[in-house]
C-alpha cells in the first residue's frame, strides 16, 4: 500500500458542511467580504464563536473613497482565542508550503484568483478575474484535489482548477501570492463570561481608534458625487455597489450580531438601528442601480435615514460599559 498523498487538518466534507448561521441565506447579507467570512467559517468549524470575535467592527468607518474593508485584527484573534497570524515568505511552491503547515497543525490565508474557485459560480467562476483569499484545509496530492475555506462556506476544487489555484504551471516569473500563517497552537476555548470580557475591552478599544464624524453622511455624500461618473461606467456598478453600499450594509448587520450577542438588552437600540442601516443599504444599492438605466434617483431620504442610525447606534455602543 502507497504513502497517502492526502493531507488535512479538520474532518470535513463540503457536501455535509453546516456553514455557520450568520450566513444564512435569510439575512439580508448572506456574505460580507471574503476575509471576514472565511474566518467566520473557520472559527466555526474550530469549534469557536465567530461573533465573539467581531467587536472590531465598531470602528469601522468611511475611507473617502469606500465603505471600509473591515477585517478582523490579527491582534484582536490571538487576545481572543490564542492565535497567531502573521505573513510569511512564499519561497517554497504553495503545495509544499500547504502541506507543511497541515502537518505541523497550521494553516494558511492564500491569496487566489476566484476565476478558478467553483463557489463562485454565477459571479467570477470562468467569467472574471478577481482577487480573493481562501484557507485550504485539506490537499490531495496525488488526486489533485483541494478543501478550503472561502466566502460563506467550505468548498472543494480539482484538476484545472487546482492546477490553476496552487499556481503549479505559472511562470517563474510571476508575481507570489500573499500568504498569512494561522499558528493554531495554543488555541484556546474560552468560556462565555471570558469571551465577553475580552470583547468588551477590544470593543472599548475600537471605539476609541473610530475617526471623527459620521461616516455615513460622508459616504453619503460621495455617492451623490460619483453619480455622473457611475451612469457613464455601468460597467462598473458591481465593483462600485461592492465597495460602497453593499459593504455598508453587510457592516451594519455584521455588528448588530455582536452588539446582540455582546449584550442584548443595554444595545438594543443600537441593534435596531444598525439592522435599519443594514436593511436601507440594500434597498438604496437596489435604487442605485436605476442609473445603468438613464433614470434619476433620489438617495436623500434613505441616505438621512442611515446618517440618524448611525448616531443612535454610536451613542449607544459608547455608552456601553463606560465606553
Amino acid at each position: 500500500m502507497g504513502v497517502s498523498t492526502v493531507r488535512s487538518l479538520l474532518p470535513l466534507r463540503a457536501d455535509t458542511y453546516d456553514r455557520h448561521w450568520l450566513h444564512d441565506e435569510n439575512r439580508d447579507w448572506p456574505e460580507t467580504n471574503c476575509y471576514v467570512d472565511l474566518w467566520v467559517e473557520l472559527l466555526h468549524a474550530l469549534g469557536l464563536d465567530p461573533v465573539a470575535a467581531l467587536a472590531f467592527t465598531v470602528g469601522t468607518g468611511f475611507d473617502g473613497d469606500q465603505w471600509e474593508f473591515f477585517k478582523p485584527p490579527a491582534e484582536d484573534l490571538r487576545e481572543m482565542y490564542g492565535l497567531r497570524v502573521h505573513e510569511i515568505n512564499v519561497w517554497r511552491t504553495l503545495i509544499d508550503h500547504i502541506v507543511l503547515q497541515l502537518e505541523l497543525g497550521n494553516l494558511l490565508t492564500v491569496e487566489v484568483d476566484a476565476f478558478f474557485l467553483p463557489d463562485t459560480a454565477g459571479v467570477s467562476y470562468g467569467m472574471g478575474h478577481q482577487k480573493t483569499t481562501i484557507v485550504p484545509q485539506m490537499i490531495d496530492i496525488e488526486g489533485q484535489r483541494l478543501g478550503y475555506f472561502h466566502n460563506a462556506g467550505y468548498h472543494e476544487l480539482a484538476g484545472d482548477d487546482y492546477r490553476a489555484v496552487l499556481r503549479i504551471d505559472a511562470p517563474d516569473s510571476s508575481l507570489v501570492p500573499y500568504v498569512e500563517l494561522i499558528e493554531l497552537a495554543p488555541l484556546r476555548h474560552p468560556s462565555l463570561d471570558e469571551l465577553r470580557a475580552v470583547a468588551g475591552r477590544q470593543m472599548r478599544r475600537h471605539l476609541q481608534d473610530r475617526p471623527d464624524g459620521n461616516p455615513v453622511r460622508a459616504l453619503a455624500d460621495r455617492i451623490v458625487v460619483d453619480l455622473p461618473w457611475l451612469a457613464e461606467h455601468p460597467e462598473r456598478f458591481h465593483d462600485y455597489a461592492f465597495g460602497t453600499l453593499r459593504q455598508l450594509g453587510a457592516w451594519a448587520s455584521t455588528t448588530a450580531a455582536f452588539a446582540a450577542w455582546y449584550d442584548e438588552a443595554a444595545l438594543a437600540e443600537a441593534v435596531t438601528a444598525l439592522n435599519s442601516i443594514s436593511t436601507a443599504s440594500k434597498t438604496c444599492q437596489f435604487k442605485l442601480a436605476r442609473v445603468l438605466a438613464g433614470r434619476q434617483v433620489d438617495l436623500g431620504e434613505l441616505f438621512d435615514r442611515m446618517v440618524a442610525d448611525w448616531e443612535i447606534a454610536a451613542r449607544v455602543l459608547e455608552a456601553a460599559d463606560g465606553c
